[in-house]
């Protein structure tokens, strides 16, 4: 291999995209599952099958507002019945109906024994108090809503492995149910490591600059429905090997960005080793990213802490978070599989690089087609088009692309 590829960080023994992802995947230690109410589950997976313990509609009850009708078949144009009651929906009633009875109904009443059709009120022509006449032809059994016709007792709501999003939730609900098992969400710290954050403009002066990787992370776990806690470490070995060895003993997965590479001051791989990590992968043939590091500590309770070491700059942080630490979290709730990459059409050339690249970019449907198109701005230490790009998509290493090829991505929120 040129000394220009192996400068450009294609050097040997740099790992795949897919050979890491696939590392992850292979490491990942199911977390144990707890219970929830539903209103604490959003996002969370499903540790078992939901079954549903009721029938839906738990009752035969109408569809619309209108008349309950007792009829021994099809009712002609002109047909009178005799009006005995009302039922209003969430209120029970004891009414039987006979043949030529009826009863005035609402949405979602139960209808009353003896129904055979309701009639919507916009088909009923109140002659008096005590009698309706219906004004078109109406069908036995219209408008019935009949007990268990969506669900019935003993029925799979929910799979195993299932996220529950609103629509699950609400489903859920609807069904009665009001707790659920779930995977346990791992317990994660968040590291930033570095001396040179800003805390004001004044700070600029001695070289220092404002820190986007707290909030970058902490936002993304927000838009996951989680909390983590941050800490920031000083580039000292002392002050690292303090903090790591303390949050293993408590956190499932320790998120660190910068100190990964190989510089003076790049402490997390040395201290994490030495503190008894196992390495997993370091360097991963990308860009931006290539010196991620993943580890893991078996703890003498049998569970595990994770470690995962994105390199400090803030383009490099947020493709890790999207493509790897989303893997590493799904997996540790049971989800073991690699991103659902995405398809499109490229708009437009690209040169060769010797490494794979994840580019942000704009993905929009022309007749039909989804087709990608690169931003500006692609540096590692630059972030501004994240307000235009929608997706991130991966560029092979050491090809040209050209416009009309296909190419893989995956959505993003930014």
């Amino acid at each position: 291999m040129s000394s220009s590829m192996s400068a450009c960080g294609a050097e040997q023994g740099l790992i795949t995209v897919d050979q890491a992802l696939a590392l992850i995947l292979d490491n990942a230690q199911v977390l144990v599952a707890e219970q929830l109410t539903l209103d604490q589950a959003l996002n969370r997976y499903l540790a078992e099958d939901v079954y549903s313990q009721i029938n839906l509609p738990l009752f035969s009850q109408s569809a619309v507002d209108g008349y309950a009708l007792c009829a021994p078949s099809t009712i002609e144009p002109k047909s009178s019945f005799e009006l005995v009651g009302e039922i209003q929906a969430g209120h029970g009633s004891e009414l039987q109906l006979k043949q030529g009875q009826a009863a005035r109904i609402f949405t979602g009443a139960k209808i009353p024994v003896g129904t055979t059709t309701v009639a919507r009120q916009e088909i009923v022509s109140v002659i008096d108090s005590s009698n309706i006449e219906i004004t078109e032809s109406l069908k036995a059994h219209s408008d019935i809503r009949d007990v268990g016709e969506e669900i019935s007792i003993g029925e799979l709501l929910a799979s195993q492995g299932q996220q529950l999003s609103v629509g699950a939730i609400a489903s859920l609900s609807m069904a009665g149910v009001q707790t659920v098992q779930v995977f346990q969400y791992p317990k994660v710290a968040v590291v930033i490591t570095g001396d040179e954050v800003a805390v004001s403009v004044e700070d600029f002066a001695s070289g220092k600059i404002f820190d986007a990787n707290a909030p970058l992370i902490k936002a993304w776990f927000q838009q996951q429905s989680q909390q983590v806690e941050i800490f920031h470490v000083a580039d000292t070995e002392h002050a690292v090997t303090a903090l790591i060895q303390t949050l293993s003993q408590d956190y499932d997965l320790i998120l660190t960005t910068g100190g990964v590479s190989v510089g003076d001051y790049d402490f997390i791989r040395p201290v994490t080793l030495a503190l008894g990590f196992e390495q997993i992968f370091w360097k991963v043939k990308q860009k931006p990213g290539k010196p991620i590091f993943f580890a893991t500590l078996a703890r003498a309770d049998h569970s595990a802490c994770y470690l995962l070491g994105l390199p400090g700059n803030p383009a490099a942080v947020y493709m890790g978070m999207q493509i790897y630490t989303s893997t590493l979290l799904n997996a540790l709730q049971g989800q073991k599989q690699p991103p659902n990459w995405f398809s499109a059409v490229l708009t437009h050339d690209l040169k060769m690089d010797a490494r794979e690249r994840f580019l942000r970019m704009s993905a929009s449907f022309e007749q039909s087609v989804l087709k990608v198109k690169s931003l500006s701005k692609q540096q590692s230490h630059m972030l501004s088009n994240l307000m235009q790009a929608n997706c991130l998509v991966r560029i092979p290493a050491g090809k040209s692309m050209f416009e009309g090829q296909i190419v893989q991505g995956i959505f993003i929120h930014s």
